[in-house]
């Protein structure tokens, strides 16, 4: 049995953490540290977890805990862990953009791996820090990496994806009002989303001369998912690509490749990532989806936090999706 304790329990992310811990059995949960409602029962911000847990926010830190979670905004997390000293020994998993690139892996001497097991689960099992990766990055990730593997993503890959509401976190603003947002669709930040960074370091480990990835982020009128899909030139058969793709995701936990078309709601409340592919003349369509609070965030960061501690990969993450 391990400590955990969680930084920002308030939010989306910091509710499904809460939520799954809770149902974990090797891990107990020490403390849910939030700055506004700090002394307030944790069922007063999350009514779902309503005779589930007795939990109180607190507004003091456990610096000894085996592992913290950070749910804080971007930029925050550097800051706090300036002020908060965690032991050498506690594993710090955190959920915000301020370590997933090379350049700031590096924090006072603690080296953050990125966190996306796909990719990097032999050095997630050995690493006490870990930069958990940008929900729209997971599902193109997952969606472009068997690609840059084989290296055959020499075009341009064009990307569309489309993400509910919870995406922009829980303080409310003009776009995420029901109002605005309900019967209503639109793109933001086109062609320059934060993630891309990220995305194109992780498709250049595996391919250095890959082509350009062009991303156009959708906001869409539900309230969680993520649906992309990438197209790219490919001279193989649909075929090669199907072999390429179970090959690549053969020992994947949570990541699976169907045969028929994918919606949303197979993967929605799970770990899941499911996996389409079309091919059309010399064009592949690929179809990725993933719930962003789970697979996207807090279902990731309990993924990584199994393999840091040697539990089984799927441990508390055997989720199932309401379809219906």
């Amino acid at each position: 049995m391990i400590r955990a304790g969680i930084i920002g329990g308030s939010g989306y992310t910091g509710g499904e953490l809460i939520r799954i811990l809770l149902n974990h059995p090797n891990v107990e949960i020490d403390f849910v540290y939030s700055t506004t409602r700090a002394g307030t029962r944790v069922t007063a911000t999350h009514p779902d977890l309503l005779g589930v847990t007795e939990l109180q926010f607190t507004g003091e830190v456990n610096l000894e805990v085996d592992v913290v979670f950070l749910c804080l905004g971007h930029g925050n997390s550097t800051k706090f862990l300036n002020n908060n000293q965690f032991s050498e020994a506690t594993g710090i998993i955190d959920l915000s953009n301020d370590f997933r690139l090379k350049k700031d892996a590096d924090h006072n001497g603690k080296e953050f791996v990125y966190g996306l097991p796909e990719l990097n689960k032999k050095r997630i099992t050995s690493a006490r820090y870990i930069a958990n990766p940008g929900c729209f990055a997971t599902a193109i990730e997952l969606a472009l990496l068997p690609l840059a593997n084989a290296h055959l993503l020499h075009s341009q890959v064009h990307v569309n994806a489309v993400t509910g509401s919870t995406g922009a976190g829980v303080s409310p603003s003009a776009t995420t009002h029901f109002s605005w947002r309900n019967g209503n669709v639109s793109w933001y930040k086109p062609f320059t989303h934060q993630h891309l960074g990220e995305i194109n370091e992780s498709v250049k480990t595996l391919q250095a001369n890959s082509g350009e990835i062009l991303f156009l982020p959708m906001r869409g009128n539900f309230t969680r998912g993520i649906l992309a899909t990438a197209y790219t030139n490919f001279k193989g058969t649909i075929e090669d690509a199907l072999q390429l793709y179970q090959d690549f995701y053969s020992e994947a936990e949570f990541t699976q490749i169907a045969t028929e078309p994918i919606n949303l709601k197979q993967v929605v409340n799970t770990n899941q990532c499911h996996i389409h592919l079309h091919k059309h003349d010399e064009v592949l369509l690929i179809t990725s989806a993933i719930d962003n609070l789970l697979k996207g965030a807090s279902g990731q960061a309990i993924q990584n936090m199994n393999l840091m501690f040697g539990f089984k990969e799927n441990e508390g993450l055997r989720l199932k999706a309401g379809v219906y």
